[in-house]
């Protein structure tokens, strides 16, 4: 079982995907954002599974920051954004194979981890 997650050391919940994964006996692949940027084809994979919107973390202080609540931006445009500032991201972002899963969302682990042990 390959899982990527991406994520910062800062979140909180990237910190229990991380935990999550380790206590089931799989050692995922861990993308630290602050260290290397997460690729437009990997930004892209999520944000077609579950669009562009719901790949931003509305309330972060990031995003209070960056004034996106007021701007309007093209998808490219907010794309880039999210590449180019990882705080602006609902993390983590977990991925395996083809599925990918925005946020910590622990039932949908759950059952995904039992059709695959």
């Amino acid at each position: 079982m390959n899982i990527q997650i991406f994520g910062t050391n800062k979140s909180q919940d990237t910190k229990k995907a991380l935990r999550f994964f380790k206590e089931r006996g799989i050692k995922p692949q861990f993308v630290d954002l602050t260290q290397r940027a997460i690729a437009a084809g990997e930004l892209k994979h999520f944000s077609q599974k579950h669009g562009l919107n719901a790949l931003v973390n509305t309330k972060s202080k990031a995003y209070d920051k960056a004034g996106l609540e007021y701007l309007k931006v093209t998808d490219e445009q907010l794309m880039q954004k999210l590449m180019d500032a990882p705080a602006l991201m609902v993390q983590p972002l977990v991925r395996s194979g083809a599925t990918a899963m925005v946020g910590w969302d622990e039932a949908f682990w759950r059952e995904w981890y039992e059709q695959h042990k």
